[in-house]
């Protein structure tokens, strides 16, 4: 990353996500359960799917690395956060938050590819079951993955030098809770133009591309599902990806409401609440959603827990 610092702000501050302080220790408790659940849920999810050989399949595969994404990215936001709720000065270095960009980009960009690639796996179960074994190999899947997370962490890197690139000059304040591209956009006393471009660039680049990916997966299993003759293979076939459609769903949400152009006091109170939302609470619904939704990942887990029983009794 080239980062040229042309400005005397050395050290940012946050304002953080609220100025009630009474409310702080209420947010702390709130956040600090959703943040170990968050973590506690993804780490069972890859628990199960590592030690479950009925889950030794693709879409379980990609359903791992969608938890070890969602543990990283919630992990670079969550602890700051959690912190600077308890802080009367909620400060971050110029080079700490160009990192925390850096890492936060990379993981946001991968799980967007993740998703896209969780609904290709899907349109071939569905739609081209008798291909599915020769389709989705475990070479070409780990070409996948590989890919996906190559891709998210060279996109960040022009939009971290791109946007650290500029100058800051004036305040140092970042009104957020963490480094993003709209408040350090807003911050900077230099010409955006180029940062805005990069950024308009590869937003478009993997979120229409992601989304037509998914839209037209799901467009093609829809068709196929409503050509199933028995209403029980119809429920099969779409509860193999309800839970990911959910998912996708409200990740996608919520980065339109945070990432769409806003103006005035109340917007971006509005933005601070789809940034917790999806940078903290997405984390921690994915592996509930899939545990909840998914009925052999419920079958995996009922047995995994009754084996446990057995043990200690």
């Amino acid at each position: 990353m080239n980062l040229k610092n042309k400005t005397l702000v050395t050290v940012f501050r946050f304002s953080g996500l609220s100025d009630d302080k009474e409310l702080a220790p209420f947010l702390f408790m709130f956040f600090s359960l959703v943040y170990m659940v968050t973590i506690c849920g993804n780490v069972g999810i890859m628990s199960m799917v590592y030690i479950s050989p009925s889950l030794h399949t693709p879409m379980y595969y990609f359903l791992s690395y969608l938890s070890m994404v969602d543990i990283c990215y919630s992990s670079i936001i969550a602890p700051e956060m959690l912190s600077d709720l308890l802080s009367e000065k909620k400060l971050i270095t110029f080079m700490a938050c160009a990192f925390q960009f850096y890492f936060f980009a990379a993981m946001i960009g991968t799980e967007v590819l993740v998703l896209s690639i969780m609904a290709y796996d899907r349109y071939v179960a569905i739609c081209r079951p008798l291909h599915y074994v020769l389709t989705m190999t475990k070479k070409k899947c780990l070409y996948l993955v590989l890919f996906t997370f190559s891709s998210g962490f060279l996109h960040s890197v022009a939009q971290t030098s791109s946007l650290f690139s500029l100058e800051y000059c004036d305040s140092n304040l970042i009104d957020h809770f963490y480094c993003d591209i709209p408040p350090l956009v807003r911050l900077s006393c230099s010409d955006t133009r180029t940062c805005n471009i990069v950024t308009l660039f590869f937003m478009c680049l993997f979120s229409l591309s992601s989304m037509t990916i998914i839209l037209v997966s799901y467009a093609l299993i829809i068709s196929s599902i409503l050509r199933i003759s028995s209403a029980a293979g119809r429920r099969k076939a779409f509860s193999t990806c309800s839970s990911h459609l959910m998912c996708a769903s409200i990740f996608y949400a919520t980065i339109y409401l945070t990432y769409l152009p806003s103006s005035g006091i109340t917007l971006k109170k509005q933005d601070k609440v789809a940034s917790v939302f999806y940078a903290v609470v997405t984390p921690m619904l994915n592996p509930l959603i899939y545990s909840l939704r998914n009925q052999e990942m419920k079958k995996v887990i009922i047995q995994q827990m009754q084996k446990v029983h057995n043990k200690h009794t």
